[in-house]
């Protein structure tokens, strides 16, 4: 046997604890060939084996986020201007002015999900009324995690909302004295006013969702993610929505290996939808790049307990076991591994009682079901789900929403939400993901600081050392534990001889670096199944060439996704930033300090305007 290509001079993390660090890998036809003494892996080259020189840098197994939303999130990513990584609302606000003037009519500008208030310096969301200086005629719509939707007044225009426009169930659309619409759109905790506002706008054509799933696809892969679960979600219906990603795969251009759950899309008919998914497609029917996952993360809607922390906890209705068991039913009869959202532990309580009884009829031996988030779960319930053979799925939620948590809750509540060192203690099933885009980033990199800091974006501490765990421990969870989730346990996950050649050769030394510096990790070299789909710096040209961002508006082109801490404010702008945090008004803007930010007019202390008093550029 020989080797088509062969790694030398990393720092190999294997995860394998019986060759944990190798000096050399061999990869051929897909897999890794040799991982040991480099004498022994270059005996394996021949005169067409490529050798490449990883200069002393770390390299990791591919990541796997087990709950991410890439299939929908792909279609939309051209589209939308990302706040993920940006750290000043000043800044933020210079790209929106920025791409509002590059945004044709009829298109919006939207802004969906991947950030947090707390992670600005100034601590703030924009105001309507800023919105609507840099964008008076564009339309703009910034979805803020799961609570809230702000619309400039072009938006408002352009979703025809008015006086007249009744509230939806579960959901308000906040007006002004006058009864007008304010621009304010809130989850009361229904998200669903939010998501059927953003599905109100314009499309991509199918070439160009086809050319923006790549570019999202290519963007995880420069973070080092060469595995997605796809949990669905909602407006995402199969197999019609599916249409992109199967052209994308039978062409031979996904970048990241997908295994993909059906989330139902009528309540109330929920059932029905599953009833003929289970005839149409089976779990584990496709390859090893994409590949149907069973059922979920909706299973039935009397069951979404949506997580805004900043309102009360609905309390499921009184129908949700009703609903629920024959689901559950249908798929254990039919092997259909499955996944329910479930936030609370009130409502995972309840879902177990169906579980349970369900089981007592049709054993779910074999069968991987999993619970999604789990924030507040108990010791008991924890239990329970191990009992029964099954796992949870934990994202960095509350890196994005703690602050509000501990406003409601408490500190004390928030010390284990979600309880991961607990669940690991116990011998549950235990994966990381990021439940991106429309609420967390899809960065791997904030969830593993997440786990291994115990702080929000924001700077709060909120886990004591009791439920942080070690950087190898949350490593793990970012590959081979992903791998039940999808049930291709032993497939890869790992650096090791027959496993899929994944990995990731990292910008830093992921064990060395600093806490917070490990969010800034990203991938130089990214390899699925050996072969290069990312590289930069020294091995950019190993890369393949990707078409341009289409179309040619797209905020891509422009800012890329993820931000990079450099390409951001200065340390010392933050800090004035944060100094001034609008508690304090300018001689000329008062609090308007955004707006004044987006103006074409000199705002310096030396400048014209700083003669009468402004100071909102005084850093």
């Amino acid at each position: 046997m020989t080797a088509d290509l062969i790694l030398v001079n990393g720092r190999f993390t294997t995860l394998d604890t019986s060759n944990p660090n190798p000096q050399a890998v061999a990869i051929a036809g897909g897999k890794f060939l040799a991982v040991g003494d480099e004498r022994d892996v270059r005996a394996l080259a021949t005169p067409t084996t490529q050798v490449i020189d990883l200069r002393g840098r770390r390299v990791i197994p591919g990541l796997i986020d087990s709950h991410m939303h890439i299939i929908r999130g792909g279609l939309n990513y051209n589209m939308e201007l990302r706040w993920d990584g940006v750290f000043s609302l000043a800044d933020a606000m210079r790209m929106l002015k920025q791409q509002v003037d590059r945004t044709p009519a009829p298109q919006w500008v939207r802004v969906v999900g991947g950030f947090t208030e707390q992670q600005f310096a100034e601590k703030r969301l924009p105001t309507i009324e800023e919105l609507n200086a840099v964008a008076p005629d564009t339309p703009v719509f910034i979805l803020h995690l799961y609570d809230r939707a702000l619309l400039n007044g072009a938006a408002l225009r352009a979703v025809g909302y008015t006086k007249d426009t009744p509230n939806p169930p579960g959901g308000e659309i906040v007006k002004d004295a006058a009864g007008n619409p304010t621009g304010l759109l809130l989850a009361r905790p229904n998200a669903t006013v939010l998501y059927a506002t953003l599905a109100k706008g314009p499309k991509l054509p199918a070439e160009y969702q086809k050319n923006s799933t790549r570019h999202f696809m290519r963007e995880v892969n420069r973070l080092g993610v060469t595995g997605v679960i796809d949990a669905g979600g909602g407006f995402q219906n199969y197999p019609d929505d599916y249409a992109i990603i199967e052209e994308l795969h039978k062409d031979g251009q996904l970048t990241v290996r997908i295994a993909y759950n059906l989330f139902t899309q009528k309540p109330k008919e929920e059932l029905a939808d599953f009833s003929g998914w289970s005839k149409q497609v089976k779990p584990g029917q496709g390859d090893d790049l994409y590949r149907n996952n069973g059922a979920g993360e909706m299973l039935v809607y009397s069951a979404a307990d949506f997580e805004d922390f900043r309102v009360e906890r609905p309390e499921m209705p009184a129908n949700m076991e009703t609903d629920l068991e024959p689901v559950i039913r249908l798929l254990a009869e039919n092997r259909w591994p499955w996944r329910l959202h479930a936030t609370y532990n009130e409502t995972i309580d309840r879902a177990l009682n169906v579980f349970e009884k369900v089981n007592k009829d049709i054993p779910f031996t074999g069968l991987n079901f999993i619970f999604d988030h789990a924030e507040t779960i108990t010791d008991r319930n924890i239990d329970r789900i191990a009992a029964l053979g099954g796992g949870i799925a934990v994202q960095h939620r509350m890196a994005f929403q703690g602050e509000y948590f501990v406003e409601r809750y408490g500190a004390r509540a928030a010390e284990r939400t979600p309880p991961v060192r607990r669940m690991l203690e116990k011998g549950v099933k235990v994966g990381a993901g990021t439940d991106a885009t429309r609420v967390a980033s899809y960065n791997p990199w904030v969830s593993l600081s997440w786990l291994v800091t115990g702080k929000t974006l924001g700077g709060m501490s909120l886990y004591p050392a009791s439920n942080r765990v070690d950087r190898e421990t949350a490593l793990g969870l970012w590959t081979h534990a992903n791998t039940w989730f999808s049930t291709e346990e032993g497939k890869k996950g790992r650096i090791k001889v027959g496993q899929l050649a994944d990995l990731a050769v990292l910008s830093e030394d992921y064990f060395a670096v600093e806490d917070d510096k490990i969010k800034d990790i990203t991938s130089v070299l990214t390899l699925l199944g050996g072969m290069p789909v990312h590289g930069d710096g020294d091995f950019k040209h190993l890369a393949p060439v990707l078409p341009a961002p289409m179309p040619d508006w797209s905020p891509v082109g422009t800012f890329g996704g993820y931000r990079k801490r450099a390409e951001s404010s200065s340390e010392s702008k933050y800090a004035m930033a944060a100094a001034c945090g609008c508690a304090s008004s300018c001689g000329v803007h008062g609090h308007a300090h955004a707006a004044a930010w987006t103006a074409d007019a000199p705002t310096s202390d030396t400048g014209f305007w700083g003669a009468l008093g402004c100071s909102c550029w005084a850093f």
